[in-house]
This record gives C-alpha cells, sequence and structure tokens, in this order.
C-alpha cells in the first residue's frame, strides 16, 4: 500500500476499468484480440507495470452479455465486481469497496495504450498534497486515450449521497470536476506540443482499434512497456499509420 504525504495514512489503491460488452459503436470491443490476447487483459498488464497499484478490479454489469468478461477476469486472476449498467458511478463505487480501496484510480477499458507512467504521474500528483481528485484530462494535453482519474472512495460516496442526477450517475466523475466549490480538484498536464493532444488512442470504432493492434504490432514484440513516447516516435516516423481514425468524433460527455 502506498504511503501519502506526511499526516496521511497508508492507502489500499485500486485501479477500476469499467468494461461492459453493450458498446453502441464497437460491441464486445473489450475482448477483440490484440496479438493473440483480449483487449482488456492487454490493458490490465500495462497497469500493472504502474508500482502505486495494489490491485486491480474489473467493474461490468450483471448483464448476461457480460458473462465473458467476468470469465476472462478469473483467467487472468483479477477481481470482479457486476452491478449496475446504466449507474456507472454506484458500480465503480461498489467494486472499489468490495476490495477495500482506499483510493480510486479510475479507467475504462476502452484505452488499452494508458501509459503505466501517466498513471503513476496522475496518482503521484493527488499524492503530492491536498486534493479530492486528481485527473489529466480537464484541460486536454494528453491524447485521448490516456485518461487517468485520481480520488478517495469516501468522495465517490459523497458524491453517490449528493446527487441522483442520471448524468451524474452515468458519468462517474461530472459531479466532482462540476463543482470546485465543493471539491479541490487538480489537473496534470503532458507538456506535451498541441498537435497531439487530439490525438486518438482510444477504441470507439473499428478504425480506432485497428490502430491499436498496429501500434500493439510494432511496438509491443521489441518492448512490453512502451509508453506515450514511443508512441508518439512511432506517429513521427509513421504519420500515415495514425490517419486512420482522425475522421472520428469524439462522443460527448
Amino acid at each position: 500500500m502506498a504511503d501519502g504525504p506526511p499526516g496521511r495514512m497508508k492507502m489500499k489503491i485500486v485501479c477500476t476499468i469499467e468494461a461492459r460488452m453493450q458498446s453502441t459503436r464497437l460491441p464486445g470491443k473489450v475482448l477483440l484480440p490484440i496479438l493473440g490476447k483480449p483487449m482488456l487483459e492487454r490493458l490490465v498488464e500495462r497497469i500493472r507495470q504502474a508500482k502505486e497499484i495494489d490491485e486491480v478490479v474489473i467493474a461490468t454489469t450483471v448483464h448476461p452479455s457480460c458473462d465473458p468478461i467476468a470469465q476472462l477476469a478469473e483467467g487472468i486472476a483479477v477481481k470482479c465486481f457486476r452491478g449496475s449498467e446504466e449507474d456507472v458511478l454506484d458500480r465503480v463505487l461498489r467494486a472499489a469497496q468490495s476490495v477495500n480501496a482506499d483510493l480510486i484510480v479510475e479507467l475504462t477499458g476502452d484505452n488499452p495504450l494508458v501509459d503505466p507512467r501517466v498513471i503513476s504521474k496522475v496518482v503521484q500528483a493527488f499524492m503530492a498534497g491536498d486534493t479530492d481528485y486528481c485527473t489529466n484530462h480537464l484541460k486536454r494535453t494528453y491524447p485521448i486515450g490516456m485518461d487517468v482519474q485520481v480520488f478517495p472512495v469516501k468522495v465517490l460516496e459523497q458524491v453517490a449521497s449528493l446527487t441522483r442526477d442520471p448524468r451524474d450517475h452515468e458519468h462517474v466523475s461530472v459531479f466532482i470536476y462540476e463543482h470546485p466549490e465543493i471539491f479541490k480538484i487538480r489537473d496534470v498536464e503532458s507538456g506535451i506540443t498541441e498537435d497531439v493532444h487530439s490525438m486518438r488512442l482510444t477504441v470507439d470504432t473499428d478504425a480506432d482499434f485497428r490502430l491499436i493492434c498496429a501500434v500493439f504490432e510494432r511496438l509491443y514484440p521489441k518492448n512490453p512497456g512502451f509508453g506515450l513516447d514511443d508512441i508518439l516516435a512511432l506517429r513521427k516516423a509513421e504519420p500515415g499509420l495514425f490517419a486512420v481514425n482522425t475522421h472520428i468524433q469524439q462522443k460527448k460527455t
């Protein structure tokens, strides 16, 4: 378990992964194969490289279509919590509570390229000081698909008690960052040039998935721990590769 700043108790840091099979634009995407393993398994593999993470739990739904996600979790020794399909806030909260988490690192199953170093950077920024919520996406300075959100379980419990708005419960952290008068918020910026801020490294469509597969195929065999710097170097070397999904519009929260 990670130590916090002086005076802060040791915290159990748990990464929750929201994953389901009923995605609208590419159903079943979280189990599509990347180099012979399901996308969700590749994501777990990357998360486990972040030294701050004590445990990973997949937060999926009770819908029967998500049975294969639960089966995968068992096969790769990852805890799985099954909850509401619509109330994602409740699902993530209960998933974290099921493993006695103190601090949630919230990720989604459609971001298999998330960099363990970026996870560490956002966690460390949270641990450094007086913060209720720390992320790297309020001001878009990282490519889409590198999003990390960090907040204590007690903050999410507070949110659950303050709002019943369906939008707040569908999008876990919206109520937090839209209420800076209640919560102390910190945003971590990348320092990366603006031309890559809108780069898509997430999976919403088949075009997105084809790019992610191509990135893994080129980088993973030589360096399974490849990071964002390696992806950006690949983009510089093969710019045409990254044009495949530039026409895709990101869904609004």
